[in-house]
């Protein structure tokens, strides 16, 4: 008969940001960040979208306390990096309490509600009309 594996403690949380949605889980661990079973810096390669993913821990303290398993689906990649901090951000207040207020403060744990407007008929975008022609 097959063994039972024990489970680690691990923290499962969700982020949302425009149309991405993150499934985070994080792990005591050394500090390791996988994204859709690629390393971070390889998925997310522009600084400033690694920078918005790590800004829970960095205003928390705690980047090498955690291994992070992201899977993000959907969006851009702007929208995936806003989706996977509000995702670590979540999962840090289940995983202890303290650090709620320093989030809330900085602001992490807001779901950003900006989506696209959707295209109306008539016109070529959601507000953008075709050049008016009065002859």
């Amino acid at each position: 008969m097959a063994e039972k594996k024990t489970k680690t403690s691990q923290i499962i949380s969700t982020g949302r940001r425009k149309k991405s949605i993150a499934r985070v889980r994080l792990f005591p661990g050394s500090g390791k960040w996988t994204v859709n079973g690629r390393e971070m810096g390889e998925y997310l390669q522009r600084d400033t979208l690694l920078l918005i993913a790590r800004r829970p821990f960095d205003v928390t303290g705690t980047a090498d306390k955690y291994d992070v398993i992201v899977r993000v689906v959907g969006g851009g990649i702007s929208g995936q990096a806003g989706a996977i901090s509000h995702g670590i951000a979540r999962a840090l207040v289940k995983a202890d309490e303290m650090y709620k207020k320093e989030l809330k403060e900085a602001g992490l744990l807001t779901r950003d509600p900006r989506m696209k407007e959707r295209k109306k008929y008539g016109l070529k975008k959601a507000r953008k009309a075709s050049q008016f022609s009065k002859r």
